[in-house]
């Protein structure tokens, strides 16, 4: 109901202006409105200009963000490959080690010594704090 209202009071301050041209004058109340309207567009398209700068700022920033981020991805990348190609290297020597049955025996020699080199470890310490 209110926008009919708006809508009509409109109408009538727009048909009051022509009513003032018709009579041979311009109403003061008309050309005063106009210069605040130019007014007022003026602001608003120094709001849009403020706003596309602020925009244009800020798509430069996410743009170097990205840009930055894709750079540190390439880094991660390449770290990668190349730890992936030194644990197949390591993978490679272990399957050689194994293949053979003497280098078997003596890695199981060396992890039983290791084992045990722990449990010792861990059974002095605890006998010296108790």
């Amino acid at each position: 109901m209110s926008y009919r209202r708006e809508h009509r009071a409109s109408k009538g301050a727009l048909f009051d202006e022509y009513d003032g041209l018709e009579e041979g004058g311009l109403k003061a109340s008309s050309s005063y409105s106009s210069g605040i309207d130019e007014h007022d567009n003026d602001k608003a398209i120094d709001g849009l200009k403020e706003r596309a700068v602020f925009l244009k700022r800020l798509t430069g920033d996410i743009h170097e963000e990205v840009e930055s981020h894709n750079r540190l991805l390439d880094r991660m990348g390449n770290s990668m490959d190349a730890s992936r190609g030194i644990m197949s290297g390591t993978m490679d020597r272990f399957k050689m080690v194994f293949e053979k049955k003497s280098n078997r025996r003596i890695c199981t020699l060396v992890g039983s010594f290791v084992v045990s080199f722990f449990v010792l470890y861990y059974l002095i310490r605890v006998l010296m704090r108790g």
